[in-house]
Formats: C-alpha cells, structure tokens, sequence
C-alpha cells in the first residue's frame, strides 16, 4: 500500500573517497622501529668496548641520530597505516 510512496534511492554522484592507507605501512613501521632500536643498542653495546665494527664505529655519535631516524621514519609509516 505504502510502496508507491517510497523516495528512489539517489545515486552518489560525488567523488569516491580515496584510502591513504597502505598495505606495506604496517610492516615497515614496525620494520623501522626494531632496525632503529637495534641499531641505538648496537651502539651503546659496542661504544666501551675493544669490539669495532669498522664503518660502524668511525661514525661516533651519529650512530644516535640514524638509529632516531629509522624510528622517526616508522612513526611516518604509522600515520599512513589504517
């Protein structure tokens, strides 16, 4: 009785959204968080030592600031993961 009433559904002629996200995000984050960490133990580890790692160690302190940037690098993964 009532089905004549019913509005038509009207179709969304609007853009379709489009996903940022990412299927590789989420392994990279977490990719970039364990290489940084181990990369800032590797280098606390070693840095009293009598061990050497050749091109390691001839970098000092930016060993810090690489091990930083892998880890700043997985926070910017996280922003692209769903």
């Amino acid at each position: 009785m009532f089905n004549r009433f019913k509005r038509k559904s009207v179709e969304n002629t609007g853009p379709k959204p489009v996903r940022i996200g990412n299927r590789w995000a989420a392994p990279m984050m977490i990719a970039c968080a364990v290489i940084g960490l181990a990369w800032i133990v590797v280098f606390y580890t070693i840095s009293n030592t009598d061990h050497t790692i050749p091109w390691y160690s001839d970098l000092g302190g930016w060993n810090l600031m690489i091990g930083m940037g892998f880890i700043l690098a997985a926070f910017g993964f996280a922003m692209k993961w769903e």
